[in-house]
């Protein structure tokens, strides 16, 4: 579980829900008022039925309009995936190119074949029968680097979703305030008591920009950075599978090739790695 986004948005909810009702009263004209005053009903102030409508209503609404419908149906699975922080580990892939190097060493490339068939990972899967069928090395590294590009394109459209709502919501916030301040003028009455409630209605006319930008900035903003993060993480993974692989095609003794791979990941997970299983030859 990704407790970090979680832990981020709910605090940045508390803090903006608290900064609502807060109110620290110093200098001279707090004289004789409390320090610290809490006061729930103005949260109230800040609720405007007419200002969700069009912000969501339409930030949505331009959402749909500018990405395909086979982007939009992966939207509950883009939430999986960013929320799922572990599900990517470099040290599970190198130790099976370990492992894998240990068979080939002792058995030959063709003895892969069942090991190929127990991965879950498609593209791990790919990997090692593209070289137990004992294709050209340039071919098998130029299929699957070409795979990793695709994904990460893939990838890319669907930070771009979150990139584009993230634009989109404070734009709409601004829009519904016209449309507050056009309805505060037309209400207005020159030299009668229109002006009355002028500080109302402009209060009204600001609460759509403030969710725009709350929007923005607590919900798609994170999201599109995390999907972003799973992403150079499995493209990592990937990575490390392509030149484990190529390295098992060539013939390259398991415990160099753990020392290569490790140095794709930070130093403590080398050691880590390291000390829980040692290549053999």
């Amino acid at each position: 579980m990704n407790i970090t986004y979680i832990i981020g948005v709910v605090l940045a909810l508390v803090v903006f829900l608290v900064g609502c009702v807060l109110g620290i009263n110093i200098g001279p004209k707090a004289a004789g008022l409390e320090p610290i005053t809490f006061t729930p009903t103005n949260l109230w102030n800040f609720f405007d039925a007419a200002s969700i409508f069009i912000v969501i209503g339409c930030t949505m609404a331009i959402v749909v309009a500018s990405f395909p419908g086979s982007t939009l149906a992966s939207i509950p699975k883009h939430f999986g995936i960013m929320l799922n922080a572990k599900k990517f580990d470099p040290m599970k892939f190198i130790d099976q190119l370990v492992d894998l190097a240990q068979t080939a060493r002792k058995n030959g490339l063709l003895a892969l074949e069942g090991k190929a068939n127990e991965q879950e990972d498609p593209f791990f899967k790919q990997a090692i029968m593209l070289i137990v069928d004992a294709n050209d090395p340039d071919k098998v590294r130029a299929i699957l680097e070409n795979d990793i590009e695709c994904m990460s394109a893939r990838h890319e459209d669907a930070a771009a979703l979150y990139d584009k709502a993230g634009a989109v919501a404070p734009a709409f916030g601004m829009v519904g305030t016209l449309v507050g301040l056009i309805n505060m003028l037309n209400n207005m009455e020159i030299g009668g008591d229109g002006g009355s409630t002028l500080g109302k209605d402009m209060g009204t006319a600001l609460i759509t920009t403030l969710y725009g930008c709350i929007m923005a900035h607590m919900l798609f903003g994170p999201i599109a950075n995390n999907l972003r993060i799973r992403d150079s993480e499995e493209v990592l993974c990937k990575q490390i599978i392509v030149e484990g692989i190529m390295s098992i095609q060539s013939g390259e003794n398991p415990k160099a090739l753990r020392e290569k791979l490790l140095t794709y990941v930070p130093q403590n997970k080398r050691v880590e790695g390291g000390a829980k299983s040692g290549g053999g030859e």
